[in-house]
C-alpha cells in the first residue's frame, strides 16, 4: 500500500513561481483597488469594485495554492475558474462596451495593462492543481 504524500506539490517547482505571481497579484490589485476605492471611486465605481473583486480572487487563490490541501486545492480550482471567468467575460465587455469602464480593471482587455498575464494566469493554475494531482 502506497504511504499518503507529506510534501506539498502545489508549492514546488514551478508551482512557487506560480504562486509568487498571484501574490504579486494579489497585492498590486489589493492596493490599485483600495487607492482608487478611497480616492476616485464615483468616476468609475465599476471598475473599481471588480478591481477588488479581482483582489479577492487572487488572494484566495494565493492562500489555497500555497496551503495544498484537499480541501484548499478544490477552493483553488473554483478561484481559478471564477478569475478565468471574470477576466473572459470582463476583457470582452470592456472591448465591445468601453463606456462603462472609463477606467481600466485588473481584467480589462482581457489584462493588455498587465501583459496579458490575468488572462493566461488561471490557465496555467488549472494546469499545475492537474498535474499535481496525479
Amino acid at each position: 500500500m502506497a504511504e499518503p504524500r507529506t510534501d506539498n506539490p502545489t508549492r514546488s517547482g514551478p508551482g512557487r513561481l506560480l504562486i509568487a505571481v498571484y501574490a504579486i497579484f494579489a497585492l498590486a490589485a489589493c492596493a490599485r483597488s483600495a487607492s482608487q476605492i478611497a480616492t476616485h471611486f464615483d468616476r468609475a465605481p465599476l471598475a473599481y469594485l471588480l478591481s477588488a473583486f479581482a483582489a479577492a480572487v487572487y488572494v484566495v487563490a494565493t492562500a489555497c495554492l500555497a496551503a495544498g490541501t484537499r480541501a484548499s486545492r478544490r477552493i483553488a480550482v473554483v478561484s481559478c475558474v471564477v478569475e478565468l471567468v471574470g477576466v473572459l467575460a470582463i476583457g470582452t465587455s470592456s472591448l465591445v462596451a468601453p463606456s462603462a469602464f472609463p477606467d481600466a480593471t485588473v481584467w480589462s482587455a482581457f489584462g493588455m495593462g498587465y501583459g496579458f498575464i490575468p488572462v493566461a494566469l488561471p490557465v496555467l493554475g488549472l494546469l499545475w492543481i492537474r498535474h499535481t494531482a496525479r
